[in-house]
C-alpha cells in the first residue's frame, strides 16, 4: 500500500534528527588545554567567592563587637552625665501658644508633688491619724513614679511656709515598719483655720486642698517673676514691666534654666549627748586627758575659730557686654533707637491682655479669609446669604479646620472692620450676611494689614 501523509511527515522529521546529529558528530572535539584552562578559571572564581564570605563574616563580627563597646562606653558616659534630658530643658517650647506665665518642668513636677501630699495627708489628717515622712513618701511614690525626698519637702516649705507644721516626734506607732518606735520620725500637720471644723475637730475640705493647690502655683509664678525682674535689669537697656500686668515671659528668658528652689531647713532629731567641735570635746574631758592631747585639741579650736571668722571674699561683678564686632562702625544713637524700639515692643508683648492676643491672631487670618468668602459668595451667585450657611461653607473651604461659633466671630470681626463690604442685617429670627462682590480684593487686604499692625502696637 502506498504510504500517507503523516507517514510522509513522520519520516522527513526523522530524517531532520539525524541530520543534526550527523552535524554535530562532525564538530571539533575539545582540547585538553581549553577544558584544564576552564577547570582553573573555575576553581580560581570559587576561591573568590569563599574569600567574598570570609570576609563578610569578619566584618559583621568586628561590627558588633564595636558597636557592644560603643554601649557598654556610652552606658557609663550617660550615667556621669547631669545634663538634664531635653524634654526638660525645652519644655516651654513645646507647650501651646501663647505660652503665658509658663512654670519650668522641675516646678511643674513640684506642683505635683504638693498635691499629691496634699492629697494623702488631707486623708490622714480627716481620719486624726499622725502624719509622719515615711507614710506620705511611699504614697507620693506610688501616685507619680517618680523618687520623693525630704529635700522636696523643705522645698514645699521654701514655697509654701504656711502649709504645714514640721516636727520631730517620737513613740509613734510604726505598724511593722523598719524603724523603731523610740526613734525620731519627721511628722507633717497641715495648717487649717478655726473656722474649718467639722464636729468639733479641724478637717481639710476639697475646697480648702483646691485653695491651697493655687496658692501653692501663684508662690511659684511670683518666684519665677523674681528671676524674670532680674533678667529684664540686665538687658541693654533695662526693662522695668510692673508685675500685675505681666501676662507672659521675654522671649529671650530662659524659664527652664531658673535655678532650683533652696530647700528650707526642716526640724532635726535633739542630740543633746553628742559632740562635735574639739572646742567641746576640750571642754567636757578637760583634766582627764594627757596635757599634748589637751594642747593639740585647743590649737585645733583656736584654728577653726580663726577660720570661720575670716572676711568673705567679695565676688566679681561680671563686666558688661561689649558691642559685637559685627556693630563696628554702626553709630551709637542709632543702636540705642534701636534697642529701645525693640524694648518698647517686647514690653507690649509681655504686657498684653488675652483678649487682645486673641484679637490680633484672628485679624492675622483675616486676609485669607477674604479671599475664601469673595469665593463663596461668586459661587452660591447671591447678594446675600444666611449666617449659618456662610459660616458651614466658609468652614469646609478655609485651611484650618474650625468650628462655626469660631467662623461666625470672625465674619463679624469683618463687618466690624469693613463695614463698606460687610454687612449683618437680622431680620426676625434670622441673620443675614451681605457681600460687596465689586470691591478690590487688594485693597481689602491692605485695608486688614493696616488694622493687624495698628492692634500689634498697641
Amino acid at each position: 500500500p502506498l504510504p500517507t501523509q503523516e507517514d510522509l511527515a513522520g519520516l522527513r522529521s526523522r530524517l531532520r534528527k539525524v541530520t543534526a546529529l550527523a552535524q554535530l558528530a562532525q564538530l571539533p572535539p575539545v582540547p585538553k588545554e581549553a577544558s584544564a584552562d576552564l577547570r582553573s578559571r573555575l576553581e580560581r572564581v570559587r576561591q573568590l567567592e569563599l574569600r567574598i564570605q570570609e570576609k563578610k563574616a569578619g566584618c559583621g563580627a568586628t561590627l558588633g563587637a564595636r558597636v557592644a563597646g560603643d554601649t557598654e562606653a556610652a552606658a557609663p558616659a550617660a550615667d556621669a552625665g547631669e545634663k538634664p534630658p531635653a524634654y526638660q530643658r525645652f519644655h516651654t517650647l513645646a507647650q501651646d501658644v501663647p505660652p503665658g506665665l509658663t512654670l519650668p518642668y522641675k516646678f511643674k513636677v513640684l506642683v505635683e508633688m504638693f498635691r499629691s501630699v496634699d492629697t494623702i495627708a488631707g486623708m490622714l489628717f480627716n481620719r486624726a491619724e499622725t502624719i509622719t515622712f515615711a507614710k506620705v513618701k511611699q504614697g507620693v511614690q506610688d501616685m507619680m513614679r517618680k523618687q520623693f525626698e525630704e529635700r522636696h519637702v523643705g522645698q514645699i516649705k521654701a514655697v509654701y511656709p504656711t502649709s504645714y507644721r514640721l516636727r520631730q516626734e517620737k513613740n509613734i506607732p510604726t505598724f511593722g515598719g523598719a524603724g523603731k518606735r523610740s526613734d525620731y520620725q519627721l511628722t507633717l500637720e497641715p495648717v487649717v483655720g478655726e473656722e474649718e471644723k467639722v464636729d468639733g475637730r479641724p478637717h481639710l475640705s476639697a475646697s480648702r486642698l483646691l485653695e491651697r493647690r493655687r496658692e501653692f502655683h501663684r508662690n511659684l509664678v511670683n518666684i519665677v517673676k523674681e528671676h524674670h525682674k532680674v533678667f529684664l535689669a540686665t538687658l541693654s537697656p533695662p526693662m522695668v514691666v510692673p508685675e500685675e500686668k505681666l501676662t507672659r515671659w521675654h522671649p529671650r528668658f530662659k524659664v527652664d534654666e531658673v535655678p532650683d528652689i533652696i530647700p528650707a531647713e526642716l526640724p532635726r532629731p535633739p542630740q543633746e549627748d553628742r559632740l562635735t567641735t574639739a572646742q567641746e570635746v576640750l571642754s567636757t574631758a578637760r583634766g582627764l586627758l594627757p596635757p599634748k592631747m589637751e594642747k593639740a585639741l585647743a590649737n585645733l579650736a583656736l584654728r577653726t575659730a580663726g577660720a570661720g571668722a575670716g572676711e568673705p571674699v567679695a565676688s566679681k561683678a561680671p563686666s558688661p557686654a561689649s558691642t559685637s564686632s559685627a556693630l563696628k562702625g554702626v553709630s551709637q544713637a542709632l543702636l540705642d533707637r534701636i534697642r529701645a524700639k525693640e524694648a518698647q515692643k517686647l514690653q507690649a508683648l509681655m504686657t498684653r491682655d488675652p483678649r487682645q492676643e486673641e484679637r490680633v491672631a484672628a485679624l492675622g487670618r483675616l486676609p485669607a479669609m477674604a479671599r475664601v468668602l469673595r469665593s463663596v459668595f461668586v459661587a452660591e451667585k447671591k447678594q446675600a446669604l444666611t449666617m449659618e450657611v456662610a459660616c458651614a461653607r466658609m468652614a469646609e473651604s478655609y485651611s484650618t479646620q474650625m468650628p462655626p461659633g469660631e467662623m461666625e466671630k470672625h465674619l463679624r470681626l469683618f463687618a466690624e472692620l469693613l463695614p463698606d463690604w460687610v454687612g449683618i442685617h437680622t431680620i426676625r429670627t434670622d441673620t443675614y450676611i451681605k457681600l460687596d462682590k465689586g470691591k478690590d480684593l487688594g485693597l481689602i487686604a491692605e485695608r486688614l494689614t493696616k488694622a493687624l499692625k495698628e492692634a500689634e502696637a498697641l
